[in-house]
């Protein structure tokens, strides 16, 4: 099997051979990728918009896209889509959110990757989550690709219930918007964190609402990024 890339030779290590006496040439017009199940590659854009100046999160509204086939057909969901397989994941993002929305040319910050086995019915799908911010008046939004609709909706982030300990658990409740779309949806998200040199910190959807999939975590968490930067600029 031909070697997947053209240029190799910064993978040629120490050039010597390996047990099996191969070097890197032959090694690679062996290898079979198939020979181990692999996951399917996405990405989800978290794009808010803002007027004026940001003070707290809740003035925020995300773009949301209608699915308009399976798996959560009918709900919203983050705009994203399946990485090609010569295509960088930043690329992918923006490939992605300008299908579905026609927003194009925006900076964009990767900040999580969700990768729970049970995500999606289909196969097993790992995301790489993106955080971008604009003003609203900036920019035009078009559904497009697999979207039935696109549309700029209302957030409302509120902590429900906090327990703390050597594992501290919060309940955020997730309040989503859009009256001229009649999106009216609640979720609730658990976020675990452990404290110390190393920071586990993971957002799991309880009940998701009418927002496809683990997007309303991956909304939360980006809401709580935001909100933490803001208490630093004080």
């Amino acid at each position: 099997m031909a070697a997947f890339l053209k240029e190799i030779e910064k993978f040629y290590g120490t050039k010597e051979k390996n047990r099996q006496g191969e070097d890197l040439e032959t090694f690679l017009e062996h290898y079979d990728p198939r020979k181990y199940e692999t996951p399917s590659c996405t990405t989800d854009a978290v794009i808010f918009s803002i007027t004026g100046e940001l003070l707290e999160v809740n003035q925020l509204k995300v773009l949301l896209v209608r699915r308009s086939n399976h798996p959560s057909i009918g709900f919203w969901a983050l705009p994203g889509g399946f990485a090609e397989m010569r295509e960088n994941l930043e690329d992918t993002a923006r490939r992605e959110l300008e299908e579905e929305t026609g927003v194009k040319d925006l900076p964009l910050e990767q900040f999580a990757v969700y990768g729970d086995y049970d995500r999606d019915p289909r196969t097993r799908v790992i995301t790489t989550a993106y955080l971008s911010l604009v003003n609203e008046q900036d920019i035009t939004v078009r559904a497009g690709d697999d979207a039935a609709d696109a549309a700029w909706c209302s957030l409302c982030l509120k902590e429900k219930e906090v327990h703390t300990g050597e594992v501290s658990r919060k309940v955020w409740q997730l309040h989503v918007s859009n009256e001229e779309k009649g999106l009216d949806t609640r979720a609730e998200v658990e976020e675990t964190c452990r404290e110390g040199l190393i920071r586990e910190r993971k957002f799991q959807v309880l009940t998701g609402g009418e927002i496809a999939v683990d997007h309303a975590a991956i909304i939360v968490q980006a809401m709580c990024i935001l909100a933490d930067r803001l208490l630093e600029k004080r």
